[in-house]
């Protein structure tokens, strides 16, 4: 469970990421900030292609940026948008691999908390590992 002080921390985090999002189509720009178990904090920006299907989501960043560290343990992301737009289902589903009790806090560009949940509200009957039978 987190803090009001790690919430605030990682939402101004998440703000501050996405300002490095390069978003010349869409216009929607988004920042992430991923906390692991082990207290440290990745960030991520989406990034858009004009090949539409090679754009990157700011959270797929963070936790790419993560599990590249060695991280495979998080705790909770916070995702800023302009307005509180919560992460798409490919988002949903990278997160699911690693963390489905991960906490997802949503909040829109002025740092309002839109949304707050565990993943597994955002993505209910996720698949998984164990459907694989198994263990990563």
């Amino acid at each position: 469970m987190l803090n009001n002080t790690q919430r605030t921390d990682l939402i101004e985090t998440a703000k501050k990421a996405r300002l490095a999002a390069y978003a010349p189509y869409s216009k929607y720009n988004v920042g992430a900030a991923l906390l692991t178990k082990s207290g440290k904090v990745y960030l991520g920006a989406n990034i858009e292609n004009a090949a539409y299907p090679t754009t990157i989501c700011a959270e797929r960043v963070a936790i790419f940026k993560a599990v590249t560290e060695g991280e495979r343990d998080f705790t909770a992301i916070a995702v800023v948008t302009r307005d509180g737009g919560t992460p798409c289902g490919s988002c949903r589903q990278v997160l699911a691999e690693f963390a489905p009790n991960t906490v997802v806090i949503v909040a829109n560009e002025a740092g309002e908390v839109v949304r707050e949940s565990p993943l597994h509200e955002l993505l209910p009957g996720a698949f998984g590992p164990q459907n694989l039978n198994v263990n990563p």
